[in-house]
C-alpha cells in the first residue's frame, strides 16, 4: 500500500517538473521581439525560424501592433519555406480578416502563386515533369485567383505577372487536351481525339497547341469521312498555319498521325463489335 502510495507520488512530482520545465520553455517574448526576431530571419533566408517567431506572434498577439504585417510575413514565408498549402491557407486567413487592407492585392496575388506552383511541388524542382500531362485542378483555381486579382485590383503592381501566369496556364490546359487526344489516337478513339482538338480551336485559340489540334481534327475527319470538317479544318490550318510540317513539298495536307492504324471505320464506330470490313 505504501509502495504504491510512494509510486503515485513520485509520479505526480515527475508530472509537475515535466510541467515546469515546458512554461519555462514556452516563456513568451515582447511582440515587438517577436517580430524583430521574424525579420532578422527572413533577411537571413532562415524562413523556418521567421515562421516560428510569425506564428507565435499571431498566437500571442493576435491583435497587436504587428498583426497584420506579421500575417502577410507568413505568407511569404510559408511560400519560401515550400510549404504551398500553408502560404494558401495564410493568405486566406488575412483576405478573410483584412478584406479592406491595401495590401490584399498582395496576398491574393500569393493564393494564386501558392496553387500556381503547388501541381509541381518540390519534385519539379529537380526532375523533368511534363506540367501539362498533371491533374489541371490546382492550376484552376490558380487562374481563379489571379482572375479575380485583375478584375478587383486592375493598377495592382502584380497584374503584369499574373496575366502572363494566367496565359501560361492557358497553355498547359490546351497541352493536356492534346495530350488526352493522343491517348485517344493510340486508342483508337478517333471521335473522341476529334472532339478534343475540336476543344482547343475553340477554347484556346491562342494557344500554342492549336496547330496540332487542327491537324487532329483534319486527319480524325479524314479518317471518319466527314469531308466538309476535313477541309474546313485543313483551311483553317492554312491560313494560320503556312508552314505547317503537315504540308508536303507540294502544299498538299499530308499528316500521318494515324499511321499504321489499319482498323475500319465500321469497327471504330462499332467499338470493335462488328469487325473490319
Amino acid at each position: 500500500m505504501r509502495s504504491g502510495l510512494r509510486l503515485l507520488l513520485l509520479s505526480t512530482l515527475v508530472v509537475l517538473v515535466s510541467a515546469c520545465a515546458s512554461n519555462k520553455q514556452e516563456e513568451v517574448l515582447p511582440e515587438k521581439t517577436y517580430y524583430e526576431n521574424a525579420r532578422q530571419a527572413m533577411n537571413s533566408g532562415n524562413f523556418n525560424e521567421a515562421e516560428q517567431n510569425l506564428d507565435s506572434l499571431e498566437t500571442y498577439y493576435p491583435f497587436g501592433r504587428y498583426a497584420e504585417q506579421a500575417q502577410l510575413d507568413l505568407i511569404y514565408a510559408r511560400y519560401q519555406n515550400l510549404d504551398l498549402e500553408g502560404a494558401r491557407a495564410a493568405a486566406d486567413r488575412f483576405l478573410r480578416l483584412n478584406p479592406q487592407s491595401d495590401h490584399a492585392d498582395y496576398a491574393l496575388y500569393m493564393r494564386g502563386l501558392a496553387s500556381y506552383n503547388l501541381d509541381l511541388g518540390l519534385a519539379a524542382r529537380y526532375f523533368p515533369i511534363d506540367v501539362a500531362a498533371r491533374d489541371p485542378g490546382e492550376q484552376l483555381q490558380s487562374f481563379r485567383d489571379f482572375s479575380e486579382l485583375l478584375n478587383r485590383y486592375p493598377d495592382s503592381q502584380y497584374v503584369a505577372d499574373a496575366r502572363q501566369r494566367m496565359i501560361a496556364i492557358r497553355n498547359r490546359m490546351a497541352a493536356l487536351e492534346i495530350n488526352a487526344a493522343r491517348y485517344y489516337i493510340k486508342r483508337q478513339a478517333f471521335v473522341a481525339a476529334n472532339n478534343r482538338g475540336r476543344y482547343v480551336v475553340e477554347n484556346y485559340p491562342s494557344s500554342p497547341s492549336v496547330e496540332e489540334a487542327l491537324i487532329i481534327m483534319a486527319e480524325t475527319y479524314q479518317f471518319l469521312e466527314l469531308k466538309k470538317g476535313a477541309q474546313d479544318a485543313i483551311a483553317l490550318l492554312r491560313t494560320n498555319f503556312p508552314d505547317s510540317e503537315a504540308f508536303n513539298d507540294n502544299g498538299e495536307f499530308d499528316a500521318n498521325l494515324l499511321k499504321g492504324e489499319n482498323r475500319s471505320l465500321t469497327n471504330v464506330v462499332t467499338f470493335g463489335l462488328m469487325g473490319d470490313e
